[in-house]
């Protein structure tokens, strides 16, 4: 089963990325559906679209390492991975302010270390 769509698991693989574009789309795909997830306070499909992520992010390095991205490509791939950082910095918003919630959500006064 492969994983192309950050966060939704194919079984035909339909959006498995063809070019290096198409990688980076996929990964502002899963990062935009990990922010609509925590915004949602679905914190276990935001784990899920992560490892998704990761594991597209693995391909995406040895792609990087076999083929060029053109460099009419170039600004969009910039555009994509501002657009990532935005979503990803919500995210850990989002999170911080799960965080707080823990002591209250588990009934301790000490706060929670999570790695």
């Amino acid at each position: 089963m492969g994983r192309y769509a950050c966060g939704h698991l194919n079984t035909t693989r339909p959006e498995m990325p063809q070019t290096l574009i198409d990688y980076y789309k996929a990964l502002e795909n899963g990062s935009r559906q990990m922010l609509e997830a925590a915004q949602a306070d679905d914190w276990g499909q935001v784990a899920d679209a992560q490892d998704s992520c990761a594991a597209l992010v693995a391909e995406l390095r040895q792609a990087v390492r076999a083929h060029e991205l053109p460099p009419e490509l170039k600004p969009e791939k910039s555009r994509i991975m501002l657009r990532i950082l935005c979503n990803d910095a919500q995210i850990r918003q989002l999170a911080g302010a799960w965080g707080d919630m823990l002591p209250l959500k588990f009934g301790t006064e000490a706060p929670l270390l999570l790695h």
